[in-house]
């Protein structure tokens, strides 16, 4: 029951975050709370959240406290230590952006774009929930545990990194969702930055979990099926 009850403690820390440190990034620069972009993703995010963090809870309890250990203070390598830094900045300017968008008017996004933005968020966060399904080690952070093995079912039959699919949809498309193409600007970073991710942590598990160069063999595509 501890193991249980632990995650539970951090998974609450993490939606009181989510409440106060969400609306800020969204509303404060928006400079208004006439933003129903913001206050329509803030809520499918919240709903995501409550559901893939109580199924989990309950059901791997291991893998949520693998996913509330993260951070660039808790990578062990200084390249990811970078590269998590740097993803902070551009999620957090990602946020700030299309709330000065909406304060100025700088993009016209039609209300159906803005849909549209909202459903590919929440098919990255679906893609991200069954790779978690299939890896209790998808940890947030780059390590590798004695008891762990190599993921091969589910969407990791397809590529190697099924969980970077799913959060290049979220980051790539909060700004369309928040109806700012500023915003858009943000993403050959955000992309080049998870690809300097994945390349990093297949030399790192190709060196500490057995099985992953097999694995790497058998599965070509890492991103992009049949591409790369």
């Amino acid at each position: 029951m501890a193991e249980v009850a632990r995650p539970s403690k951090g998974i609450l820390l993490t939606v009181l975050k989510f409440f106060v440190v969400f609306p800020a990034l969204l509303f404060l620069p928006a400079g208004t709370l006439k933003f129903w972009q913001a206050w329509a993703l803030w809520s499918l995010v919240g709903l995501l959240m409550a559901l893939g963090g109580t199924y989990f809870v309950k059901h791997d309890p291991a893998l949520m406290k693998r996913r509330l250990r993260r951070g660039p203070v808790a990578e062990k390598e200084t390249s990811q230590k970078i590269i998590i830094a740097l993803l902070s900045v551009f999620l957090v300017a990602s946020f700030l952006i299309p709330g000065l968008d909406h304060r100025f008017g700088w993009s016209h996004v039609p209300p159906l774009v803005v849909v549209a933005g909202d459903l590919l968020v929440a098919a990255g966060f679906l893609l991200i929930f069954l790779t978690f399904k299939v890896n209790s080690f998808a940890a947030a952070t780059i390590d590798v545990e004695p008891t762990q093995t190599v993921a091969t079912t589910g969407p990791y039959r397809i590529v190697r990194h099924p969980m970077y699919i799913g959060v290049l949809l979220v980051l790539t498309f909060f700004p369309l969702a928040l109806g700012s193409y500023w915003a858009l600007l943000i993403a050959p970073f955000t992309f080049a930055l998870i690809v300097w991710r994945l390349l990093d942590e297949e030399r790192f598990l190709a060196r500490n979990l057995p099985g992953y160069e097999e694995y790497c063999r058998t599965t070509r595509s890492r991103l992009i099926p049949y591409v790369w």
